[in-house]
């Protein structure tokens, strides 16, 4: 049987943990294909690189530096590295640190998964809540990547996985989750550089609001896996009608 292809990409960079875990554990069910930041590049969501060209480094026979974002990374591997020869699925990650709530976001990492689906391919975007046992959230992902094989992911939705920072023995479960929110972060924190300039850092998550039972931030504090399929579609199609008479009302004055 042929084996299945796999572009690999993530925001931490390309020597991170996280995505060389994943790669050692897939490589034996699949063809593997890194395409990763040179550094990282955490927060920046779904970003282009558009005024300046990307230098792309070749490490190995398959795994590339991009000086760019992850979604030129994805963008790069599938609209001129691997055109000719599509992969099969995208997983963004394992990421070092969680994607939950309204982080996802933010996250480099979903931004990955998500520029994957926009071309067309199956794509998968999974973090580790915390920095240690990225061979637990690898083996979750062989598992998602086991079923695909049995029966293929759709196209349309991305999968957002969190995984525990635990043994894979202690996970008690798998759960499918919606999103659950944050209150706003917390205020910024002035500072002075050592050239005595006034800097700004940006301050710590704030604390979670909404993260009751069916949440994944709940899924993940019961040490269950969380899988949260995303839709890219913005639009509040519920207020397409409320905002039309809005607008019929404004535009009679």
């Amino acid at each position: 049987m042929k084996k299945l292809r796999i572009l690999l990409s993530n925001d931490d960079g390309v020597f991170a943990e996280g995505i060389n875990t994943l790669a050692r554990v897939l490589a034996d069910i699949a063809d593997i294909t890194i395409v990763a930041p040179d550094r990282n590049r955490s927060g920046a969501s779904n970003s282009l690189t558009l005024e300046s060209p990307l230098r792309v480094r070749q490490i190995d026979e398959h795994i590339h530096s991009v000086q760019g974002t992850p979604t030129d990374c994805v963008h790069f591997a599938l609209n001129e590295l691997m055109k000719d020869n599509l992969p099969d699925l995208i997983i963004a990650g394992i990421n070092h640190g969680a994607n939950l709530g309204d982080d996802t976001l933010y996250s480099g990492t979903v931004a990955a998964a998500t520029e994957g689906h926009f071309l067309g391919l199956p794509a998968i975007a999974i973090s580790l809540v915390g920095r240690e046992n990225f061979d637990t959230a690898a083996q979750v992902a062989l598992k998602i990547v086991n079923n695909h094989l049995v029966s293929p992911l759709t196209t349309q939705k991305v999968l957002n996985v969190n995984v525990p920072d635990c043994e894979y023995g202690q996970l008690t479960g798998w759960e499918v989750t919606r999103l659950g929110a944050r209150h706003h972060a917390e205020s910024m924190i002035k500072d002075t550089d050592p050239r005595g300039e006034t800097i700004y850092w940006l301050g710590p998550p704030g604390k979670k609001q909404d993260a009751g039972e069916g949440t994944d931030f709940f899924a993940v504090k019961q040490h269950r896996v969380s899988i949260t399929p995303l839709q890219v579609d913005l639009t509040a199609h519920d207020s397409l009608g409320m905002i039309t008479d809005w607008l019929s009302l404004e535009s009679s004055k």
